[in-house]
């Protein structure tokens, strides 16, 4: 063989190492641009999760906050609902008493009681406390009324209507805090 015959093969053999080279490069940065894609997706997928995380924590976040506002105002409205309940008894007392007075003839100490249960009732009423309205012939309502007994209706216009009101009801801000307890006719 001479020396250019092994020379062209030299420069054969090296320009095949060099394609093959190339080949392998080429596969080496298609395969690190196929990993980086699938890093670069799997990244996104990842950042995705998270908002989505971040939006539904954020979203719990603020029904949290409107729930415990809700609560703390339902709270104010009820605040001082022990005491107020505790009253009524007073109240239902004063009514009995003005009935008791009315039958005598003192008007001084009728005007008296009515002043001092009047500044009761305005004062409670301040704080949110309303009675009621059930009166006799009114129909009755289950969700409203508190059905004592019921009694043979004295006309036939008040079967299943309210024939006499034996306790007030009262309400404190939209919360009933005392049934109205009333006798129906049958």
């Amino acid at each position: 063989m001479s020396k250019k015959d092994k020379t062209q093969k030299e420069q054969v053999v090296q320009e095949e190492e060099v394609a093959t080279q190339e080949q392998e490069q080429t596969k080496d940065t298609a395969e690190t641009e196929s990993n980086g894609q699938d890093k670069i997706a799997q990244l996104q997928e990842e950042v995705e999760k998270e908002k989505e995380r971040y939006l539904r924590l954020f979203a719990e976040f603020e029904n949290y906050k409107r729930r415990t506002g809700r609560e703390r105002v339902e709270l104010f409205k009820t605040a001082g609902q022990d005491v107020i309940t505790s009253l009524l008894p007073v109240m239902d007392d004063f009514d009995r008493a003005l009935k008791e007075i009315e039958k005598t003839e003192d008007e001084n100490l009728l005007k008296g009681v009515q002043l001092i249960q009047n500044k009761l009732k305005e004062t409670l009423r301040s704080k949110g406390l309303e009675p009621i309205k059930t009166e006799q012939g009114d129909t009755f309502d289950a969700e409203i009324h508190d059905a004592v007994t019921q009694v043979p209706a004295p006309s036939d216009d008040l079967k299943g209507k309210i024939v006499d009101v034996i306790e007030k009801g009262y309400t404190l801000g939209e919360k009933i805090i005392r049934f109205p307890k009333v006798v129906i006719g049958q």
